[in-house]
């Protein structure tokens, strides 16, 4: 019976996943050519940057919310459905011809809405899986493989540079809204009677970044979120410059390494250092970078091709991480602090560094794409360069035992069976 009870417990979280990924792919990836097709490629970085704004604050005190007042489905449902009526008002704003900075104000609502909801649905994920480190990465595949979907969707459509795309996403956060439900339920977290605003605002947070290991991951992934912020802003246009007119769903090509690199990940974890997992992330996406430097078509599709398994090595390999070095009860404001400073720190520098970057590449309306992403290559190399150095690690084994009762998540013991994962990962 607990078997039975296990296996449709993992395939909701299954269709969870599929429908985040799905839901999320349909605003994300057509959003620069839906922006420049209604003559609003002024203010496409600062669309893209809207995000990164709202991983400074929703994340941390959704996450908060999560860990200490109201049960994590409730909250993921809250916001699919306001995440949904804010991408409808702001489809509408762009379809309408609206004053731009108005058009950008409801972006960044909607920014706020959605930026918790993928910390969100990984706590709630971890928090019923057995074994994170095997189980995990086959699970977070499924949002890849629904982010695919959304692309084709999309496509499908011809909505690529039509706010059909917009309507579309809405229609999806709402089907994941309907589905919550269904989910295994988790109790509701007992808040604590004396709360500090810091604690309210999940601030708290930041004391995991006083280790020294966790301090390296954290900064790496939001040092590497900043050349990787190019790729859905200024892909599409390059291969629109070479005749792909379908470009949303050529751009679900990085996701076919994105799942492969997910389901092999469990076995990764059991045999390598953490280490050279996360170098060997850093070497795909200088890799990536490079190949569309070239400028060249056949190379220009393979550097797409390879985004999704250096995107899965470095940033889920971290969500990873913390859940097995993080005291369970502060699992949502970790993954939540990861949020912040991947889609805040990296994705708020990337897009704006990136766009103005581009501005520099671009003379007479052509655009240098060798010296833009050559630039993006020499940024990654240098990310590598930092974490191989600054990220020493000792011990000898996967999981170690702490002794009973300790708990600190400073020190990334996990009172779940007083195991943690050894600095040597």
């Amino acid at each position: 019976m607990l078997r039975t009870l296990r296996k449709a417990e993992y395939a909701e979280l299954v269709a969870l996943f599929l429908l985040l990924g799905a839901a999320l792919a349909m605003w994300t990836v057509p959003l620069s050519t839906v922006l420049d097709a209604h003559g609003l490629h002024v203010i496409k970085p600062f669309a893209f940057a809207a995000t990164a704004l709202a991983a400074f604050v929703s994340p941390l005190i959704f996450g908060a919310m999560a860990d200490r007042h109201a049960s994590p489905v409730k909250v993921l449902r809250g916001l699919a459905v306001a995440t949904a009526a804010a991408m409808t008002l702001a489809s509408t704003a762009i379809k309408l011809g609206w004053n731009a900075w108005l058009v950008l104000a409801l972006i960044q609502l909607h920014a706020l809405c959605s930026a918790p909801l993928f910390s969100i649905a990984c706590a709630l994920v971890f928090e019923r899986l057995a074994d994170a480190k095997k189980e995990f990465g086959p699970i977070r595949a499924m949002a890849t493989l629904g982010w695919m979907a959304g692309c084709w969707v999309i496509s499908a459509l011809g909505a690529d540079t039509s706010t059909t795309a917009g309507y579309a996403g809405a229609v999806m956060w709402l089907l994941l809204a309907g589905f919550t439900p269904f989910l295994p339920p988790l109790a509701t977290p007992r808040a604590a009677e004396h709360l500090t605003w810091h604690e309210r605002l999940g601030l708290d947070a930041l004391t995991l970044l006083k280790n020294r290991d966790h301090r390296v991951v954290f900064v790496t992934s939001a040092l590497f979120s900043i050349p990787l912020a190019g790729f859905y802003p200024y892909a599409p246009p390059q291969l629109r410059d070479h005749g792909l007119l379908h470009t949303t769903a050529w751009m679900s090509l990085a996701q076919i390494t994105e799942v492969i690199a997910m389901f092999s990940l469990g076995a990764l974890l059991a045999r390598w250092r953490l280490k050279w997992i996360f170098a060997c992330g850093l070497a795909f996406g200088v890799l990536r970078f490079g190949l569309s430097a070239t400028d060249c078509f056949p190379w220009l599709l393979f550097g797409v091709f390879i985004h999704g398994c250096s995107y899965t090595l470095v940033l889920i390999t971290g969500q990873i991480y913390l859940d097995q070095r993080v005291d369970p009860s502060w699992r949502a404001r970790a993954q939540a602090l990861l949020t912040l400073m991947n889609n805040g720190v990296g994705n708020l520098l990337g897009y704006l560094g990136c766009g103005g970057w581009f501005a520099i590449c671009t003379r007479d309306s052509t655009t240098g794409w060798p010296v833009f992403w050559g630039g993006l290559a020499m940024a990654a190399g240098l990310v590598m360069a930092y974490f191989l150095t600054a990220y020493h690690g000792v011990g000898t084994g996967f999981l170690r035992t702490e002794p009973a009762g300790a708990s600190n998540p400073r020190t990334g013991i996990c009172k779940a069976g007083n195991l943690r994962v050894p600095d040597e990962q």
